[in-house]
């Protein structure tokens, strides 16, 4: 088994936030290949990943985006446990690129579906059973819960594709999912405000 010094281990911390036994098994594992350290913690994060939702998140940090033009900025909350994580340059990135993104859509209400008043959604639904009033009555379900799934994909923010290509149509769900499992912890968007001149 590799030898693996305390700077190793620090170096390999630093750039994907992993626990301190985390870093060294991983290293150890891969006989000392960073590279390789890295993909097995990547590996083990993704399974990780479901439980680590239940741990509270109260570290973070909030971003803002100006737009070029002064007429469009965001503010945005992003959570994770420990401060040394949120001090990460890929964690204060991430928060960045939710920004952008909020900034260029508009129509985001929400973070996350279970945020969605089950007022809108059955004011939403009654809508789109009258636009399907025509069509044969055992497709009309089927019908207005396509619709509104789609409808949730336009408000809720977890839901969109990110707008900058070098994420390649992820969606801002997906890239938190990421983060959550190169770092160890648990990531939230807990909130946002888009302030545009002129609107209401």
């Amino acid at each position: 088994m590799a030898t693996i010094s305390a700077s190793e281990v620090k170096a390999l911390r630093d750039r994907t936030g992993a626990g301190m036994m985390d870093a060294k098994r991983a290293l150890e594992e891969a006989g000392g290949n960073t590279d390789k350290a890295i993909e097995i913690l990547r590996v083990k994060g993704g399974v990780k990943a479901a439980k680590r939702g239940e741990r509270g998140a109260s570290e973070g940090v909030v971003e803002s985006y100006i737009h070029a033009t002064g007429k469009i900025g965001v503010l945005v909350e992003v959570d994770c446990e420990t401060d040394f994580v949120a001090r990460t340059p890929g964690f204060r990135e991430f928060a960045k690129d939710v920004a952008l993104h909020i900034a260029a859509a508009p129509e985001v209400e929400w973070v996350s579906e279970d945020e969605v008043p089950q007022d809108w959604i059955e004011s939403e639904k009654r809508v789109f059973e009258q636009e399907a009033a025509d069509k044969p009555e055992n497709v009309r379900g089927k019908i207005v819960e396509g619709k509104l799934a789609k409808r949730l994909e336009d408000v809720v923010l977890l839901k969109h594709k990110h707008v900058n290509p070098k994420h390649e149509e992820r969606t801002i769900e997906e890239l938190r999912a990421e983060l959550s499992a190169s770092t160890g912890e648990n990531v939230v968007i807990r909130l946002f405000a888009r302030f545009q001149v002129g609107a209401e």
